[in-house]
């Protein structure tokens, strides 16, 4: 595929932050109090979504759900051992505390998505049922069931997790 798979993966990465951005940028204007803009975001924001799905059809970057789970754990763990630790000494070098919690949040909570990914291809014939998983809106953390009443990561309150059904 050449050229054109690496113009793919630009292209992938490229929607995928457009999306996560434009979602901030929602949130930011509805804080403001600005829904129609809310609304645009949101909308650009899906639609970025299409954009890089089909960049990731094209590069068949979906296998079965075995394969993606594989390619989850491989990513997460990488991310955690090597990505963020990177990260997290050079934000501390540098003074830039905000960053370094950032990375710091990022990396611990890295190392569930890779157990829970693991625990979930380990048990493909056999699976153990999970009603929904809980996401910390400070850290990220991610846990099964139940919100803990305060999160071990960052501290939040139960209040902060948001279902994931």
């Amino acid at each position: 595929m050449g050229k054109t798979l690496e113009h793919l993966k630009e292209a992938f990465a490229g929607e995928s932050q457009a999306n996560r951005k434009y979602l901030a940028f929602a949130r930011q204007a509805e804080k403001e109090g600005l829904p129609e803009a809310a609304k645009l975001f949101r909308a650009a924001a899906a639609a970025e979504t299409v954009h890089a799905h089909a960049h990731l059809r094209a590069m068949d970057g979906i296998g079965s759900t075995a394969e993606n789970l594989k390619d989850a754990v491989a990513g997460e763990t990488h991310e955690f051992r090597a990505m963020y630790p990177e990260m997290i000494e050079s934000a501390g070098r540098e003074g830039q505390k905000a960053a370094e919690q950032s990375f710091s949040y990022a990396n611990e909570v890295e190392q569930i998505h890779a157990r829970l990914y693991q625990e979930v291809l380990d048990t493909l014939d056999n699976p153990k049922p999970v009603e929904c998983y809980y996401v910390c809106s400070v850290c990220g953390n991610t846990v099964a069931d139940e919100a803990p009443d305060t999160c071990p990561i960052c501290g939040a309150g139960k209040k902060a997790f948001d279902r994931i059904d």
